[in-house]
């Protein structure tokens, strides 16, 4: 027998050693809104068929939770995939490439003709069909050279590539009927447990949509972002042609001793893409540039980079980070459940704003203040700006796209910037590697190393930082005149040897446990790459150090 402990009736029992949750669940008759799927136990996410094998602490969740709802969007994927093989060719192959517009954006490669509705819709019936039959997604434990054949096979060698490099004597693989695929994370006990769906021609191919966790009955309705659509494109075609599309792809250039090239032409191109915004800026004439981008998507090394392009074409750039103008942190506006909101724009002075930004444009010559992140107050350290004839505004923060933050100051003065971490390199063709995970992990990084937060801190926090960003940011992010991906292919082979020590930290007793072990998990995918190959200018040493930037 084995003592447990159930969080949802609050209650402590012995069960006999192998009870899976499933019987556990039924037997203590835990109810819950939508169907339970899974529980934490001891912190760490389990699926409903996990047996228990020690004392642990157990806490259910149902579809409604982030853990449920990441379990229905891989047990979707696997159904298209499935619907895919069964219906078309061999060769074709189903890509699932990143998030866009309330779905995931996918396409079929090597199809012999365009992507029409017709062929949506026979998708569409086929899996309706297989959920109808409710099948199981069985979880196989099996030798990785077993699952590598099987994959062979099956003709997914992205996915083979992958697990021979991980060098694991065992490996997780799924199988749905006669269909085998592999995921990060656990899937659903069974198709089943599917109960809505969307399945939409987008652009040249498709936009597959389920319910969100805070709106569980209804999908999302499709919302144009051309401009983000674009910027996604353009990169995962610009991957492609470099060859790293996929992890196994890096992982191979860091064994080959082949990394730095890819460093080198990956910190290129973003030098690149910034001379050409910088000439755009130079050709209309404009006097403030606005940088905006959600949490840790790296505004400021963009404004600073920025900025030397723009002293190329003769400017005498003014850098101003929104950042330093935070409100004391104890009149920090507070959010709907009581907790300090950061991210909504009365966090910031902006009296005192719209102030130095008038006195700025004025000819003034004006103090700025330093914000302490630390202690929560601003510091007057003696530093002032002033504008010359040559000069240009820049100036980043979550807010510079928002209207209300430079309503005092005439539109065609100004251009509009969003920059965001929009990952180009995915696991596999069927596991993409979603942004926010790219900017959890440099904001783990930079909050422990520079705000004195830890892990534990930034991720309690994180859930709050995103309803922040779906209020005040994403909201107006079609409005900017350009957009530059600040993601490069190589950075989570860099940020890993940072982050799996400030992860490892998190206890295990803290609610935040299972979010950092998910991303250990995810981070054990990449080779290291030493931080010494990145140059002293990119991205990646505002999060890890070493900048040849001020900050």
């Amino acid at each position: 027998m084995i003592t447990i402990q159930i969080k949802n009736n609050n209650t402590s029992k012995e069960v006999p050693f192998g009870t899976s949750l499933q019987e556990l669940a039924e037997s203590e008759g835990i109810k819950m809104d939508f169907p339970i799927v899974g529980a934490l136990v001891n912190n760490k996410n389990r699926p409903i068929s996990y047996r228990i094998h020690k004392p642990c602490l157990i806490q259910f969740f149902d579809l409604t939770s982030t853990y449920g709802h990441f379990m229905y969007e891989r047990s979707m994927f696997f159904l298209l995939y499935k619907a895919v093989k069964d219906l078309l060719p061999k060769e074709v192959k189903l890509r699932i490439s990143h998030s866009i517009s309330g779905g995931k954006y996918c396409e079929l490669d090597n199809l012999d003709r365009p992507l029409d509705q017709n062929l949506v819709n026979q998708l569409t019936k086929h899996i309706q069909a297989t959920i109808a039959q409710d099948l199981p997604f069985e979880r196989l434990v099996l030798p990785t050279q077993e699952a590598v054949e099987i994959f062979k096979e099956e003709g997914l060698e992205d996915k083979y590539e992958l697990l021979r490099n991980r060098r694991q004597i065992y490996t997780s693989v799924y199988r749905l009927g006669d269909a085998h695929n592999y995921y990060y994370g656990n899937l659903l006990p069974s198709t089943r447990y599917i109960y809505l769906f969307g399945l939409d021609l987008y652009a040249s191919g498709m936009l597959l949509k389920i319910p969100q966790p805070n709106h569980p009955t209804t999908l999302s309705l499709n919302h144009p972002v051309p401009k983000l659509f674009s910027i996604y494109k353009d990169y995962k075609i610009w991957a492609n042609k470099i060859g790293v599309p996929y992890v196994y792809k890096l992982n191979q250039k860091i064994t080959e001793g082949k990394i730095q090239d890819t460093i080198l032409v990956t910190e290129s191109y973003h030098e690149k893409l910034l001379a050409k915004i910088a000439d755009t800026i130079h050709e209309r004439d404009n006097k403030i540039v606005l940088i905006s981008g959600p949490s840790s998507s790296g505004k400021t090394t963009t404004c600073k980079r920025l900025s030397v392009q723009l002293s190329i074409l003769g400017y005498n750039p003014v850098q101003i980070s929104v950042d330093d103008f935070f409100v004391e942190r104890e009149d920090t506006p507070l959010d709907e459940n009581g907790e300090k909101d950061f991210e909504c724009i009365d966090a910031i002075d902006l009296p005192l704003f719209n102030k130095t930004l008038n006195d700025l444009l004025d000819g003034k010559e004006v103090p700025l203040p330093t914000f302490d992140f630390q202690t929560g107050h601003k510091v007057w350290k003696g530093n002032t700006i002033k504008m010359e004839e040559n000069s240009i505004l820049v100036i980043e923060g979550i807010h510079c796209l928002n209207p209300r933050l430079t309503e005092q100051i005439d539109d065609s003065l100004k251009f509009k910037l969003f920059v965001s971490a929009l990952t180009s390199i995915s696991i596999d063709r069927q596991n993409p590697i979603p942004t926010t995970d790219n900017r959890l992990i440099r904001r783990i990084i930079r909050d422990y190393n520079y705000r004195g937060y830890s892990a534990q801190e930034t991720i309690s926090r994180w859930a709050s930082v995103r309803r922040g960003e779906n209020k005040n940011i994403f909201p107006y992010q079609e409005n900017a005149d350009a957009m530059f991906n600040t993601s490069l292919i190589c950075e989570m082979g860099v940020l890993k040897q940072y982050a799996v020590p400030i992860l490892l930290a998190v206890p295990e007793t803290s609610t935040e446990f299972a979010e950092a072990y998910r991303l250990l998990k995810f981070l054990s995918y990449f080779k290291v790459i030493p931080e010494k190959n990145i140059p002293g200018t990119s991205i990646l040493r505002e999060f890890v150090g070493g900048s040849k930037f001020s900050y």
